[in-house]
């Protein structure tokens, strides 16, 4: 028989001394690690004190570990010097993992628009094999289903708006750039999208051209 005490601990989450060589990152991971000054005060912390909050990995079948919340915790710790990372192992599906990682990522302070609209592709793309009710066809005044709103929970963000930055996928490469150096406006960034790849460049062309932008 446990006490209360006993059974309190028995019901807090495992953490796991994890070697960095046997962790890998997280699959197309959407978000990016970026070595700038929020990196350095990270790794500064974790020298003096550790890390606080412990990573979050899922086991692959083929033994080793991939990070599923805390990619750049991790990477920190490698710039520490660390050999290993506190971490819990949650028994994750493909497509739990998925959203838990777009989820928990969403919370960075820095998000380029191009990571949130591969984000909420692949959380859609989750949900839709999880079997949810999803339907993104319709345009981009407003949604007959309430799939973006099952994607746009915890994001903060309407329902409307994560439909925008998904559609932004279809974006050529050199107009995404362009918002994501905040050249480029969203709502005229998606009305360009409904444009061939052809027609997108034939735009961007005259657009560098002229000196303009929509």
């Amino acid at each position: 028989f446990m006490d209360d005490k006993e059974r309190a601990e028995s019901k807090l989450p495992k953490i796991h001394e994890i070697p960095l060589s046997e962790i890998d990152e997280f699959p197309n991971h959407p978000f990016h690690v970026r070595l700038d000054e929020d990196m350095d005060q990270l790794v500064e912390s974790i020298k003096e004190r550790g890390i606080i909050t412990p990573v979050t990995l899922r086991q692959k079948p083929d033994g080793r570990y991939e990070i599923v919340s805390g990619h750049r915790r991790t990477k920190a710790c490698e710039i520490a010097g660390l050999t290993t990372v506190k971490a819990e192992i949650k028994e994750l599906s493909r497509d739990e993992a998925i959203i838990l990682m777009v989820e928990s990522n969403l919370q960075r302070t820095t998000i380029l628009p191009s990571e949130k609209a591969f984000a909420y592709k692949m959380k859609l793309d989750a949900m839709k094999h999880q079997g949810e009710r999803v339907d993104l066809t319709s345009s981009q005044v407003g949604t007959k289903l309430r799939a973006d709103e099952c994607v746009a929970q915890g994001s903060g963000e309407s329902r409307n708006q994560v439909q925008r930055f998904i559609r932004l996928n279809k974006l050529t490469p050199d107009l995404m750039q362009l918002v994501d150096d905040g050249r480029l406006k969203t709502t005229p960034a998606v009305e360009l999208s409904y444009l061939t790849p052809e027609e997108q460049e034939e735009f961007l062309s005259y657009m560098e051209e002229e000196g303009c932008t929509p």
